[in-house]
Parts: structure tokens; sequence; C-alpha cells
């Protein structure tokens, strides 16, 4: 039997949150972000919600403990019996011995999917990447350049490019989220119940890798 408990780590620019829309889609398994889950709470007004929503507008991150509360309580709803893709949970090594607990609790146990993509392919995809700041539309200078340079095919609006997607920004972005997630990677490694996939590829490529580790682990 296929395990469909699924979390996704990867750094910006693997193409992360493409691949969940179309492992969502794949699997039919509910796509659970914490900055969702956090949004929902915060709109709700519950006890919970109001203790997520003083964290967020504030500024400050949300303690280990409401995090674990929000997301074990969105994984006891009847869409997780068949499974779960997670995306920004869980983040540190606490994070994950809770969620562990959890689910040994009924014989489960999360299947982590580490897209893997090297510092110079995430620099070209994301300095790379150019916004129409009238339509929105996105280009990338390597890959899908517009016909015109600077200029929108759809709009004629200017293209710009945002300050976190600058070089010197980017590396930094980089420099915290493997700081942060190395001992996640370590944790889960030891476990074996991480699997690294190759990110670099088209978006079809890189599903074709992440569905065969599903199927065939």
């Amino acid at each position: 039997m296929v395990n469909l408990d699924l979390v996704l780590l990867g750094m910006p620019g693997t193409g992360k949150g493409t691949q969940a829309k179309i492992l969502k889609e794949k699997y039919g398994v509910p796509h659970i972000s914490t900055g969702g889950l956090f949004r929902e709470a915060a709109a709700k007004r519950t006890g919970l919600g109001v203790k997520v929503e003083s964290f967020l507008r504030e500024g400050k991150l949300v303690p280990d403990g409401i995090v674990n509360e929000v997301i074990l309580k969105r994984l006891r709803r009847k869409d997780c019996q068949g499974g779960f893709l997670l995306d920004g949970y869980p983040r540190t090594v606490e994070q994950a011995k809770v969620l562990d607990k959890a689910l040994e609790s009924s014989g489960r146990g999360v299947k982590v999917l580490f897209l893997e993509l090297d510092e110079g392919e995430i620099l070209k995809r994301l300095s790379g990447r150019r916004i129409c700041e009238k339509c929105g539309k996105e280009y990338n200078v390597f890959y899908v350049p517009p016909k015109s340079c600077g200029v929108c095919d759809v709009c004629g609006g200017r293209l710009i490019q945002r300050e976190d997607d600058e070089d010197e920004t980017i590396r930094k972005r980089l420099e915290v989220y493997w700081a942060q997630t190395s001992p996640l990677i370590e944790y889960y490694k030891e476990r074996r119940r991480l699997f690294v996939v190759n990110g670099k590829g088209s978006v079809a490529e890189v599903s074709e890798r992440l569905f065969k580790v599903i199927e065939e682990n």
C-alpha cells in the first residue's frame, strides 16, 4: 500500500509550490500549509485563532506549541484519513518529533520528499525572474524571456525584479533556509524516512521522479 502521509521540503526556487499542487491533484490528498492554517484559524476567532492572530499581527513567529496544535487538529479531520501533504511543517526537529508521535499512535508515519537543486540553478531561477507590474505575468530572462526585453508580451507593462530576487538577498535566504532545515533533514535521514529527489529539469520530469519515489518506497 502506498504511503500518502507526505512532507515536502525544498529550498526557495526548487519549484516546491508547483509540485505540491500537482501531488495534491494526482493523489487526491489535502495540501496543508502552515500559512493557510494560520489565516483560517485567525479568521474563525476561536481561542486558538485569537492566539495565532496576535502573533501574526505583531510579526512574531508562532510558538511551536501552538503550531503543533494547529497542525494536529487539522490532521484529525476526515479528509486526512487517506493521507496528506504537509508544506512548511515541520520546520524543526522538535516539531517533527511531535508529528511522529501523533502518527505512530495510529500506525502511520511520514514519507519526506526533499527537492534538491544546486545553488547555481536556484540563483538562475530566482534572479532571472521578472514580473509585469501591470498584469502580474511572470517571466524568466534565462528560461522564459519576453519577446521584447523588459516589456510584457501580454499588456506591454514594464517588467520588474523584486528586491528579494536579487543575488545577494537570495544567497542570504538560502543560508538561512539551510541552517534551519539541515538538522531536520538529518533527523529524517537517520530514520530512513528521507527521499532526495532531483529538482532539475522540466516540471513534468520532476513530477515523474516524485511519483516514482512515492509509489515505489
